[in-house]
């Protein structure tokens, strides 16, 4: 089996609430930014997207817990296309601690793709769709600095 696009970060000192465990609602900054490193992986420079008149809107964001992530931790966040529709794509990440795997969160983000002159829904254009059913597998972000195998 493939591995799925990766991205890693580290949490930082900030990032955590009173009890010390990453605050719920990085986690929603947590999944922009593996989803855009996602989509520069499989789309190329966001530039070029916004230069043919497309963009994306977030119009669905859910995430569910299974332990906490901690300051310092190194956060491997693995990225996968779960549906391809129309006009939408919806990702599946799952946050899993570096390097014990530990499964922390799961989250799922829709997307909707936009005419950038009218802001409405636009069909994805088929190389896009072809791009992203190739999905970026076995490609790699490091934010956190950590060595990866």
């Amino acid at each position: 089996m493939q591995q799925p696009y990766t991205h890693y970060l580290r949490v930082r000192y900030a990032e955590c609430d009173a009890q010390g465990v990453v605050f719920n609602a990085r986690y929603g900054e947590y999944v922009d930014v593996a989803a855009t490193e996602f989509s520069r992986a499989v789309w190329g420079n966001y530039q070029d997207l916004l230069a043919r008149g497309l963009d994306t809107q977030v119009v669905k964001l859910s995430t569910s817990w299974s332990a906490p992530a901690r300051f310092d931790d190194v956060l491997a966040i693995a990225v996968e296309v779960a549906h391809i529709g129309r006009s939408s794509y919806r990702l599946t990440l799952s946050h899993r601690c570096h390097p014990s795997g530990k499964h922390i969160a799961t989250s799922e983000i829709t997307y909707v793709m936009v005419d950038c002159d009218a802001y409405q829904s636009t069909p994805i254009p088929d190389d896009l769709r072809q791009l992203l059913i190739e999905a970026g597998v076995g490609q790699v972000s490091n934010h956190a600095g950590v060595e990866l195998p």
